[in-house]
C-alpha cells in the first residue's frame, strides 16, 4: 500500500504538471474557446482516455520500446505531427458558416472525443514522461510494481481530468464573449490553426530523453 504522504506528494505534482503549459491543456483551451465548453469537455475525456493507454503501456513495460527504439519513437511522432497538421488545415479552411452550424466545428460527440484520444496517444513524449515519472513513486517493498503504477496512473488521470475540465469551463466563457463578433469567430479559427502548427513543430523537433 502506498503511504498517504507519497500519494499527497504525487497528486500535488500531478496537478502542477497538468496546469503547466503543454500540448494537452493548450489544445483544450483553444478548442473550448473556439467551440464551447462541451467541445472542451469531450476533448478532455479523449485526452484522459489516451492517458489510460499510456498508463497501461508504462505499467506493462511497452513504453520502454519508445525510449530505446528510435524508429518506434519517430514513427509515432510522425503520426502525431501529421494529425496536428490536418487539424491546422481544417481550422484554416473553416468558414464562418461552419462555425455557426452547431458550435462544435461540425464534429459529433464521438468525433470530438476521438480527436482528444488521438492527440494524446500519438505523442510519444507522454509515454516517455510516464516512464520517467511514475516509477519515482513506486517501491518494490510495497508489493506489485505493476499495480502501483496503474494506481498512480489513475491518480494522475483524475488530476488531469479535473484541471483540464476547469480549463475547458473557464475558456468556454471567453469563447462565448468572443463569438458575439462574426469576424472574431473566423480569427479564432485562424489562431487555433496556428496553435496546431506550433504544436506540430514542437512535436517534430522533440527528442527522446
Amino acid at each position: 500500500m502506498i503511504p498517504a504522504d507519497v500519494i499527497l506528494l504525487f497528486v500535488t505534482a500531478s496537478v502542477a504538471l497538468a496546469f503547466a503549459p503543454g500540448p494537452d491543456n493548450i489544445f483544450v483551451l483553444t478548442q473550448s474557446a473556439l467551440h464551447g465548453r462541451k467541445t472542451g469537455l469531450l476533448v478532455t475525456l479523449g485526452l484522459c482516455t489516451g492517458l489510460l493507454v499510456h498508463t497501461a503501456a508504462v505499467s506493462l513495460g511497452v513504453a520502454a520500446i519508445f525510449q530505446t527504439s528510435l524508429l518506434a519513437f519517430s514513427l509515432l511522432k510522425l503520426a502525431g505531427v501529421l494529425y496536428l497538421l490536418c487539424l491546422a488545415a481544417e481550422a484554416f479552411r473553416a468558414s464562418k458558416a461552419a462555425l455557426e452550424s452547431d458550435g462544435s466545428g461540425a464534429l459529433s460527440w464521438c468525433g470530438l472525443y476521438t480527436r482528444g484520444v488521438i492527440m494524446n496517444i500519438t505523442n510519444p513524449k507522454v509515454a516517455i514522461f510516464f516512464l520517467a515519472f511514475l516509477p519515482q513513486f513506486a517501491d518494490p517493498a510495497r508489493g506489485s510494481i505493476t499495480v502501483q503504477m496503474l494506481f498512480l496512473g489513475g491518480l494522475f488521470i483524475v488530476s488531469s481530468l479535473i484541471v483540464f475540465a476547469a480549463v475547458a469551463w473557464l475558456a468556454g466563457y471567453i469563447g462565448e464573449w468572443l463569438q458575439r463578433s462574426d469576424g472574431v469567430q473566423v480569427v479564432m479559427n485562424r489562431i487555433a490553426g496556428m496553435v496546431f502548427v506550433v504544436l506540430a513543430l514542437r512535436l517534430a523537433v522533440s527528442e527522446r530523453q
